[in-house]
């Protein structure tokens, strides 16, 4: 019954702050982030993190992930693949190079200093796909580069981390972290090709109610669970899903209900939960080194998926717009902290760091590209 009074609570706060957020000029995801850091432990303690509302949050941003793949344009997709690549590893690369330089200046060892700059690199962008909706952007050529790029950050940084912790000393086969991620890549654009429109078509035929809805849902859940299984996030398995079925005859039908039940209860638990999980205890010794790694976490991404982006042939006001979407660090960041924590490349007070710093740039991601798409869309309105 605690998880009932805890969904209620989640929900009606969640969609007053939305509500607020964007009276005030903001995506209503800010608000739902901001109301979450409200309702946990570090402020009025009405809501605490159990791992059935994480599991509730997993489902959140699996769909929404899922969703934003419907919504892709394919022949989009493929002309972006240029930018998409610029973008994605000029997101890599400054975040790295910059975080491996101030490893060093805080005594960290080459290899902690090496990891702190691939945790820098990380990017996750379902807090941007929600904002991206709101603006009306998602299908633009700008959204798709940015999805496109999210897609390859993940693949580097995670063969990266498999190469670094095998010089690390962990038990980590590169050869098969790689091969593993080939396989799922190639299985699941074949199976999205062959068996999705079939499985769709066969399961939907069967004589009880909402079967399309269904079956897009089994298809959503087995991308992001071999994703997962392979060390691809479970993210990137959702959203190549919505991209096999948004192919399909099913598509608005699946969109139209999959969004409805989202919406509804999941994609707000998941952005309210962010919040929940923030943890404030002993930041006050440690304020000077999080706001120089929040700053820096801002900027590297910032500037080097923008460079990406304006190599690549888009105007400055796009380029910022996109750099600005690859900011937040999420949930893929909070993967792999705890995976160096583990592992003792990050020490139990830099982790702490690192979860507040990683919460600074979900939190700034909104507004940021609130105020970059609109500088974006006033250029282009006087042109």
């Amino acid at each position: 019954m605690v998880l009932i009074l805890q969904l209620a609570i989640i929900l009606v706060t969640a969609k007053i702050a939305g509500s607020i957020s964007v009276r005030l000029g903001q995506p209503a995801v800010l608000g739902q982030l901001l109301i979450g850091i409200v309702l946990g432990p570090s402020a009025l303690g009405l809501i605490n993190e159990t791992e059935t509302l994480a599991e509730f949050s997993q489902i959140g941003v699996i769909l929404l992930m899922f969703i934003a793949g419907l919504e892709t344009d394919i022949d989009e997709f493929k002309r972006s693949g240029k930018a998409s690549a610029f973008v994605g590893m000029g997101g890599i690369i400054v975040p790295l190079v910059l975080g491996y330089i101030i490893g060093i200046i805080l005594n960290l060892t080459s290899i902690q200093s090496w990891f702190l700059g691939l945790l820098l690199s990380a990017t996750s962008v379902s807090i941007s796909v929600q904002a991206l909706k709101e603006m009306n952007q998602l299908k633009t050529r700008e959204g798709t580069t940015i999805l496109g790029a999210a897609v390859i950050d993940d693949i580097v940084v995670i063969i990266a981390l498999a190469f670094l912790m095998s010089f690390a000393g962990g038990e980590v086969n590169l050869t098969t972290v790689i091969l593993k991620k080939v396989l799922f890549f190639a299985g699941a654009i074949l199976v999205g090709w062959k068996f999705v429109p079939l499985f769709l078509r066969k399961f939907s035929s069967l004589k009880v109610s909402e079967t399309a809805i269904s079956s897009a849902l089994i298809i959503c859940f087995l991308y992001a669970y071999l994703a997962e299984y392979t060390g691809v996030a479970a993210i990137i398995g959702a959203y190549i899903s919505g991209v096999a079925i948004s192919k399909t005859t099913f598509k608005e039908e699946v969109f139209n209900k999959v969004e409805t039940i989202s919406y509804s209860i999941f994609v707000p638990v998941f952005f309210t939960s962010i919040g929940v999980t923030a943890e404030f205890a002993g930041i006050a010794e440690n304020l000077g080194l999080i706001v120089i790694l929040s700053i820096l976490a801002i900027l590297t991404k910032l500037i080097g998926s923008s460079v990406g982006a304006k190599l690549s042939g888009f105007g400055l006001g796009s380029s910022l717009a996109i750099g600005s979407a690859m900011v937040s660090r999420g949930e893929v960041a909070l993967i792999i902290s705890g995976i160096g924590l583990e592992t003792k490349l990050l020490s139990q007070e830099m982790f702490a760091v690192i979860v507040v710093v990683v919460l600074v740039t979900t939190i700034v991601t909104p507004p940021m590209m609130k105020g970059f798409f609109k500088s974006k869309m006033n250029v282009k309105n006087v042109s």
